[in-house]
């Protein structure tokens, strides 16, 4: 199992990276063949409508790009989770959730586009203005996320074992936290990895269990998994990583704003904010996001260290933690030791191994 899970690892490392190199290789292409003011001229003979050219430019790319990555995607997504027994759907099933996250990524994509490119025309300080209106759309999508995008991926149903749902309903009301009902996710129909959630915000918020982990984990390793998501909200993560994640992209669009208008002058578009020039501005703010990726990963392992913590806390107990650690690591084909620097520049958790270790320091401080 331990060979298997390095050389899923190790390719679906080698995969990524070649996606990545693929996906750069794009935009430069697109960026010295005027991809960008082509499309922009061609919209702008139909209509001068900045929202319209900009619809026009982002269409064309986004669709160019998802041809051109489309083999990788499907390499790393769909055949080698398929050979490694972790995914059993079909093509054509898994092509379907593909399509559905692509449509519904999109429609933000636009719309994120769109707002940047209205305030952009508006405002010098359009970079500001933009952050804030980006994480006010983050905080919609996490409120509406349980109820209208999760159910487009799994049937939900309200957790039927009623020993489960007490024992689950206790330990939330513990963590002082309000939900409204537990509900089971069907996992099984696409995979074998499991997992659970706490999912939404205010009267969205709801336990997430996926029916993979309902079936093969003990009631004290399930409790011992949805304890760990509990300390994310006691410990106000969400809102932790959404302050840091609208840092970065504050220093992003800045940056882009910075580099759009010296691009102008380059590349001889009209003005920072002609359409054309989108290119330019996701291979900025893209590189910067490759930057900042260990940054934000060692901040991310450090809270799910703290996570950690919580749940040994609020269950006290180590050995079901430990359990589950193992049976997740199993059942996810995770890679419980990776290298030290894959693990500090990649991984946004601690290793399993790192959990496990830190479970039975634990323990035996509890004796």
């Amino acid at each position: 199992m331990a060979e298997d899970a390095k050389r899923y690892h190790r390719l679906q490392l080698i995969l990524g990276m070649l996606g990545l190199a693929v996906t750069g290789a794009y935009f430069v292409v697109i960026l010295f063949a005027g991809l960008g003011p082509r499309v922009a001229r061609w919209a702008g003979g139909l209509s001068d409508a900045l929202a319209w050219r900009v619809a026009a430019v982002a269409a064309a790319i986004a669709i160019g790009q998802a041809l051109v990555t489309f083999p990788l995607a499907w390499l790393r997504g769909y055949w080698l989770p398929r050979r490694h027994g972790l995914l059993h759907q079909t093509l054509g099933a898994w092509l379907r959730d593909r399509l559905k996250a692509a449509l519904i990524g999109g429609a933000l994509g636009l719309l994120t586009v769109e707002i940047v490119y209205a305030l952009m025309a508006t405002t010098p300080l359009w970079w500001l203005a933009a952050a804030g209106v980006l994480v006010a759309l983050q905080v919609v999508v996490a409120f509406v996320f349980p109820v209208w995008l999760l159910p487009l991926f799994y049937r939900l149903t309200p957790l039927a074992d009623e020993h489960l749902c007490k024992s689950v309903v206790d330990l939330v009301s513990k963590a002082g936290i309000p939900v409204v009902g537990v509900w089971v996710a069907d996992q099984s129909r696409k995979g074998r990895t499991a997992n659970a959630a706490l999912a939404g915000i205010g009267r969205t918020r709801r336990v997430i269990l996926f029916d993979t982990l309902v079936a093969r984990f003990a009631p004290d390793e399930v409790r011992a998994v949805l304890a760990h998501e509990l300390g994310h909200h006691v410990h106000h993560d969400v809102w932790r990583m959404l302050v840091l994640q609208a840092g970065l992209t504050v220093l992003a669009l800045w940056l882009g704003d910075v580099l759009l208008r010296a691009g102008a002058n380059w590349w001889g578009w009209q003005a920072p904010w002609d359409p054309a020039g989108l290119p330019w501005l996701v291979i900025v703010v893209g590189a910067l996001g490759l930057v900042t990726a260990p940054f934000v990963n060692a901040v991310s392992r450090g809270v799910e260290r703290q996570a950690d913590d919580f749940a040994l806390e609020l269950t006290g107990d180590a050995t079901a933690f430990i359990g589950a650690m193992e049976r997740l690591a199993d059942l996810n084909l995770a890679e419980r030791k990776p290298h030290r620097l894959k693990e500090l520049l990649l991984y946004s958790h601690p290793s399993i191994e790192r959990r496990i270790l830190a479970a039975t320091a634990s323990r035996s401080r509890a004796g």
